[in-house]
Parts: structure tokens; sequence; C-alpha cells
């Protein structure tokens, strides 16, 4: 029996974002509705045409369940669905909503994802004293991937200096970008002097904490057409999730220069695509950059490069906006921030601006293919969507 699958099945019809930042004035209402008014009037219809909807949210204090839409929305009882699944529960939901598209079951779905996380306060991520084993230390996420930043130096000569040339060329595309959080360039002398967060890793090799909203809106190719994108509405080509271990460190054979998750998510996510040649077949990718050695990580496990040569291809310009595979053209997770539960759905909203040439930040030039990429956990958990022009 055939597995299926979601591909050209599913259409993007409208998608907006909020701003991200340090929103002191809005409340997680405030945001959602920010980013769902402005997929609604993208996409030409109301609130009332929405069958169901599925949201991101990680944390219990942004919200719980579904009410939360329900409240910032009244969609009057209409079936809403909150997905968690570490950092990539805005992609989840994302997923979600396709399955329930594709399925026949809804013609119109909205996907979202909201986080609010400044209101909390501290030093980092909330919550790490409360979550994770009950009898395994958990480590701060910085120490999480400095792990793989130090084995990737071994194994591969990488440098301090390698790692700061993420952060440059992200906070360059940033720059552009209308609804970042950081919008200031940095140089690799300001990376390199920065204090050290986990070492090797410091200040600018670490995203930010972050106040944001994404949405999507999505139907079925047939009815694509009677919308406000009718001439350039963006297919879903394919959306994988992989799951691994929460302790990694813990795992006997695990080597540290590649995420396990994001090999296992891209090999479905191609598959389904029936993407052959990753380099050269994807224009542009929204990678998960939570730290600098993540994105160089990205690259080689999402088959962008050889294993161990990300370096070497981000000094050529391979990964420019402009160049043979753009990463990041918004400015990634390092501009933006990092507001869990919407990271996901923004890194597609952006990938579809791209494909529709309306990028808000740098326009990546004949964008046909994208990817977006979102890791969760201790590079746990990985979800890849696929998108692409209708042509």
């Amino acid at each position: 029996m055939s597995k299926g699958g979601i591909k050209d099945k599913v259409a993007i019809i409208g998608a907006d974002m909020s701003k991200f930042g340090e929103r002191w004035d809005k409340n997680q209402y405030d945001l959602l509705v920010e980013a769902t008014e402005g997929a609604f009037k993208d996409a030409g219809i109301t609130k009332d045409e929405v069958d169901a909807a599925w949201v991101g949210i990680f944390y219990y204090f942004t919200g719980l369940s579904g009410t939360l839409v329900e409240d910032a929305l009244r969609l009057d009882g209409k079936p809403v669905t909150r997905c968690e699944n570490y950092c990539a529960s805005g992609m989840d939901a994302f997923r979600n909503a396709c399955f329930g598209v594709a399925s026949g079951a809804y013609d119109i779905a909205l996907a979202c994802g909201v986080e609010k996380l400044m209101d909390e306060g501290g030093s980092g991520l909330p919550g790490f004293k409360i979550f994770g084993h009950p009898i395994y230390p958990l480590p701060s996420a910085p120490a999480m991937f400095c792990m793989a930043a130090t084995r990737c130096m071994h194994e591969y000569g990488w440098t301090k200096e390698d790692l700061a040339r993420v952060a440059v060329k992200n906070h360059e595309n940033g720059l552009h970008h209308p609804k970042a959080h950081f919008k200031s360039p940095v140089t690799i002398e300001q990376v390199m002097k920065a204090p050290m967060i986990a070492d090797p890793l410091g200040r600018f090799d670490c995203c930010a904490m972050s106040d944001g909203s994404a949405a999507l809106i999505i139907t079925v190719p047939e009815l694509a057409e009677s919308y406000a994108h009718s001439d350039d509405y963006i297919l879903v080509k394919s959306n994988a999730i992989s799951v691994y271990t929460m302790a990694p460190w813990y795992w006997p054979s695990y080597d540290f220069t590649h995420f396990p998750a994001t090999v296992k998510a891209c090999e479905m996510a191609y598959k389904e695509a029936n993407i052959t040649n990753p380099r050269k077949e994807i224009d542009l990718a929204e990678v998960h950059d939570c730290f600098t050695i993540t994105e160089l990580l990205n690259c080689q496990d999402l088959q962008f490069c050889d294993r161990g040569k990300a370096v070497e291809e981000l000094k050529k310009g391979t990964f420019n906006w402009d160049g043979e595979t753009a990463i990041n053209p918004s400015g990634g997770l390092k501009s933006f921030g990092h507001p869990i539960g919407a990271t996901g759905c923004r890194m597609i909203t952006e990938i579809t601006k791209q494909l529709q040439g309306r990028a808000e930040g740098r326009q990546v030039p004949n964008a046909k293919i994208g990817l977006a990429h979102n890791l969760g956990g201790a590079f746990s958990v990985c979800s890849v969507t696929i998108l692409g022009k209708n042509e």
C-alpha cells in the first residue's frame, strides 16, 4: 500500500509575520493578531473562511491548547490544535495543517506560531531547571551546541573566526529586513571580542530571545486559483520530521559533527519532493542558525556541501544571498531572534515570499525551489519543508 504524501496537494495562498523583537507593548494575542490579520489580507479571505487551525507554542506561559487562537481570533468553536515539538513547534503546526488539507478534511486551514518570551526575564531560555530528564543533568542550549563546535574544530580545523563569518553574513542580511529584531551589521572583530557564553561560542555566536508570530493560509491547489494569489500561489513539495534522543551526549556512537535528525528529515523530504541534487536544485534555504556552528553543520547535513567543507564554501560566497545556494537571506535567527513557536512559520513565510519575488528583505534572484529547516531540542527534532513555485 502506498504511503502517499502531500507533494503538490497543498498550496500556500497567504503568509505574513509580525515584527520580531522586544515587543513590550504587545502580548501574545496582539502578536498573533498582527500576523494572522496580515495573512488573511494577503490571501484575500476573512477569518470566517478558515475551517481549522494549528498553532505552534512551546512555553506554557505563552498559551495552552488551542484556546490562545480562539481567544485572539474568535473562530467560534472551530477546531484548533496546539503543537509543541521543541523549537520545531511552528513547522510541526504547518505540517499538521498540511495533512488536514491534503486529506480532504478541510478546504482552508491556518498554520501559525507565536511565542512571548521577553516578559519572562532571566538570562536565557526559561525552564531548563524544570524540563528534561529526572536524573541526567540538562546543559544550557549554548552548552549543548558548543560541544559540536569544539568537535568540529578538532575534526575539520575550523576556528572561532570561521564561526564569526556566519554571524557577519546573517546580520548583514538582517539589516535589510524591516521585521528583523536586530538590524545592525557586525564585524568579525566584534564577534571575536564579544563576551564568551559557552566556549567557543560568544555572544554573537548565539541567537537571542525574542517575541514574534507568523501565519500561513493553506488550501488545495484546485481552490487556490480562487484567491488573491491565483497566479503565484506556492506549492508544498514535501514536509518531513525526524526525532532522536534528547540527550545525545549519552549516545555512545554520536560524533557531534552532524545532526542525525536533520540527516533523516532531509532524506525523507528530498525523496518526496524528488530532489536528487540539493545544492543544484534548491535556490535558497532558511536554516536553523540558533548558533553559528549550527548553520555550518546544517549546510552539510542538508547536502549543500560535503562534510567538513561548509567553512570553505562560506568563504567562497556560496551561501551569500546572491550566491549559489542562499542561506538565511532574511538574516535567520541571528537577526530575528528565536520566539520558539513562531520560528518555523516565519521561515516558511520567508521562503513563500521569496519564491513569489516579493521578499521583504533581500530578494534571492530567480528563486524557484526553497527549503525551510527547523531544529529543536538538543538537536533532537528536525522538520524540513520544501516549497516550489507553481509553474
